[in-house]
């Protein structure tokens, strides 16, 4: 293996695989358990229950995990957190430090030879660190002198185009703010974020069709609500928390419709554990009807159920759809209904893998609910026709009235703590001109108009050698992206890496001629900046924006909070700024004041913000208004389009394990499918395996050919598991390799790390 691909890649070693049955109950006594285990490992007790304690209360830390609001209402004053969270708490307060010393001591090269999940154990980076041209060490930095070299290489930039500045979903709103506002002062909008790779495609429909980006319900319409659907989704490891909400909508009532390929437990059971009747064993059942879709079956489903409803609604007009609604709030319902008339039933029943008697059952029950939401996550945003899929979803909801009231709406479940709250903060390589007049009518400068590059296109900017700067606030971007070698070769080309970062990750590994690692506080540090104590605000899926306060002391005293970090780099680059950036140094409220002066919605901000569990922002969809073109909700017609996989091939989704957040790993265990010690496997029907004389645990190697190019995944175990024919899984970012950088959703450009055509090859032993 070369020098290269072990530093862009995870090892291709394997660690010792153990298999179990899949569990049949999620949470309960043994999330608790792991929880406790998780914590205790990585800092004292005292320390470990500060921190939890303070977990996603009112006034105190706002969890740096998942972006699942939290209850306007009572909450729990001993665990209002999930076991990921906990981990995810474990990961950032771990009292472990790497010091100078721990650098000196460990060659790039040879850190890079260590998995991901070896490499985020190592611990917190306790001051800035530079790695110099040819080096294979990193070596301490004073901290102006790491904000000169930065202003010095993009001064010297003949463009500010060739600058890529990157942002995680981790990054506070008033962080977010300034590295915009910074960014546009200096002449660019490349601002790539990780939404880009993640709800993009709901961002690009639902704007198209409701006029608002987000979703439209708050977390009090699932108690309210008849029916969920849950596409796409796994809450039981990404958003664990989603599950008490979805106990609570069972005990009210409402029905249950999971869409996945993958039966997975979260969605088929749950063992509250902040109740006493989890210790005694008793489970909810959630789900009442499991559709197992093939892989990108999504659209065709949704296509077959509108074909089912519209057969009803033909046989007595209005007993199905809500038509004062269409009528009075919808454009385009006849157009739809005529396509939707011309597909073939079969087909589409075909191409989603569900049998018909299923899909009658149901389009029986919809038939007869109004209050319906509908929520999803990356597993209809990572494909080719994913913003299509995303429009069906809408198609469907408008059909039946089930936008703009109580229990009924739109629902993308965001992955990352504040990914929404950096958008609305204009973190966005193409900025609406509304942000843009908004930026020059308060600061006084002409900020750049030409869109910027996205992920995919900053990628392919950096190895085309157009791009020769990276910046990246927060996240792992070599293990977050597509095609990692290709990904890998672009950051290299780069004569400046930058990382703004809590602890060590591969992205640090993979590097420019020169790089710098800045390490800023965590979410929960205690953050006395400007010698008085801050505190930051987030934003949550459902657009309630709240304040997170840390209060654990610091691991180092050579640590700056992101936006002291954007005020210096700022101070270093920009020599005429007229943006008072040291004001912003000592005082988040006079961020938190500009902020209220550009962005709509945040009006009295720094009052508002200081109220217990914080405020809503305005959402057009929610309120029954549609700012789009047409002026009203649109329906759209969409052709459904299934990926061509050839008989020796198959179609991979890439999922996470849950001893994991994001490129982040806790563990090597994924408890709730049975697999223990490893990650490098490949979830596959039991008849595909027979077909292929493949035994449990046969070695294989994973191959793409995308665009005449081969990308091969080394060294992954076969493991039956229940999925569709035809269909396979793999763990991201291990398999992240075989992503091609060419294959994107759309629209919005995201990579399709749901549709991967691979080829899978028995190694020669």
């Amino acid at each position: 293996m070369s020098k290269k691909k072990l530093k862009a890649e995870t090892p291709e070693e394997l660690t010792g695989i153990k298999i179990g049955k899949p569990k049949s109950v999620a949470a309960g006594i043994p999330a608790v358990v792991s929880s406790v285990k998780h914590v205790l490992a990585e800092m004292p007790i005292a320390r470990g229950m500060q921190s939890l304690l303070q977990l996603n209360q009112k006034g105190g830390i706002d969890c740096p995990g998942c972006a699942w609001p939290d209850p306007d209402d009572d909450r729990s004053r001993i665990g209002e957190y999930c076991e990921n969270g906990a981990k995810a708490i474990a990961e950032e307060a771990t009292s472990k430090r790497l010091t100078a010393e721990f650098f000196a001591k460990n060659k790039v090269s040879e850190l890079a030879e260590g998995s991901d999940y070896t490499i985020g154990k190592k611990g917190r980076i306790a001051q800035p660190m530079y790695l110099k041209e040819g080096s294979d060490n990193y070596k301490e930095i004073e901290w102006d002198a790491a904000f000169a070299l930065i202003g010095k290489h993009l001064n010297q930039l003949s463009d500010p185009n060739e600058a890529i500045f990157y942002t995680s979903g981790r990054t506070s709103n008033e962080a977010a703010f300034l590295y915009q506002l910074f960014v546009r002062a200096y002449g660019t909008n490349n601002l790539p974020d990780c939404s880009n790779m993640c709800h993009e495609s709901s961002g690009r429909a639902l704007g198209e069709t409701l006029g608002i980006g987000k979703g439209s319900v708050k977390l009090e319409d699932f108690y309210e609500s008849e029916v969920i659907i849950i596409m796409g989704q796994n809450p039981g490891t990404n958003h664990p928390r989603m599950l008490s909400a979805l106990q609570k909508a069972k005990e009210n009532g409402a029905k249950i419709i999971s869409v996945n390929p993958i039966v997975e437990t979260g969605l088929v059971s749950f063992s509250n554990p902040q109740k006493l009747s989890s210790a005694l064993g008793k489970k909810v059942a959630l789900t009442d009807t499991y559709l197992q879709v093939k892989i990108n079956g999504d659209m065709a489903l949704l296509q077959a159920l509108v074909k089912l409803l519209l057969e009803k609604e033909q046989q007595q007009a209005g007993s199905v759809f809500d038509l004062d609604f269409i009528a009075d709030k919808t454009n385009g319902y006849e157009a739809y209904l005529e396509h939707i008339e011309s597909l073939d039933l079969g087909e589409l029943v075909e191409h989603s893998g569900i049998d018909l008697e299923t899909l009658n059952g149901v389009a029986e029950l919809l038939a007869k609910k109004k209050k319906i939401i509908i929520c999803w996550a990356m597993g209809l945003t990572q494909h080719k026709n994913s913003v299509n899929t995303i429009k069906e979803v809408v198609n469907l909801l408008l059909l039946k009235g089930s936008i703009g009231k109580p229990g009924a709406g739109t629902c993308p479940v965001r992955g990352h703590s504040n990914v929404q709250g950096d958008r609305t903060m204009g973190i966005h390589e193409r900025p609406p001109a509304k942000l843009l007049d908004s930026i020059e009518k308060v600061f006084g400068f002409e900020p750049p108009r030409a869109h910027g590059y996205d992920v995919v296109e900053a990628i392919e900017a950096m190895h085309a050698g157009k791009a020769k700067v990276f910046f990246g606030m927060g996240g792992n971007f070599i293990s977050a992206t597509p095609d990692t070698l290709y990904t890998a070769e672009a950051l290299e080309k780069c004569d400046l890496t930058v990382h703004v970062s809590t602890k060590l990750n591969r992205s640090h590994l993979v590097h420019g001629k020169e790089a710098l690692i800045l390490p800023c506080l965590a979410r929960t540090d205690k953050d006395e900046t400007g010698g008085e104590r801050q505190f930051v605000t987030v934003e949550n899926s459902m657009g309630v924006v709240h304040s997170s306060r840390g209060s654990l002391k610091p691991v180092s005293d050579k640590l700056l909070s992101e936006p002291a970090i954007v005020c210096r780099l700022a101070q270093a680059t920009l020599s005429d700024s007229s943006i008072l950036w040291e004001a912003y140094l000592g005082n988040y409220d006079k961020i938190r004041a500009d902020i209220e002066k550009t962005i709509t919605g945040f009006d009295n901000y720094n009052e508002r913000v200081r109220i217990p569990g914080g405020f809503y922002l305005p959402n057009c969809a929610r309120d029954n208004e549609y700012k789009t073109s047409a002026g009203k909700a649109i329906f759209t017609v969409s052709e459904f389009t299934a990926v061509e996989v050839g008989q020796d091939e198959y179609l991979m989704m890439t999922i996470r394990s849950h001893d994991q957040f994001n490129t982040t790993i806790y563990g090597l265990d994924d408890r709730y499918r049975g697999i223990y010690n490893e990650r490098r496997v490949v979830l596959m029907n039991k008849e595909d395996m027979a077909r292929e004389g493949f035994q449990t645990k046969t070695k294989v190697d994973l191959y793409n050919y995308s665009n005449d190019k081969e990308r091969v995944a080394r060294n992954f175990l076969i493991i039956p598991y229940n999925i569709p024919k035809g269909c396979v899984a793999t763990y991201f970012p291990e398999a992240n390799v075989l992503v091609p950088i060419k294959s994107t959703a759309d629209k919005s450009n995201t990579p399709t790390s749901k549709s991967v055509v691979i080829k899978i090859l028995k190694q020669n032993v």
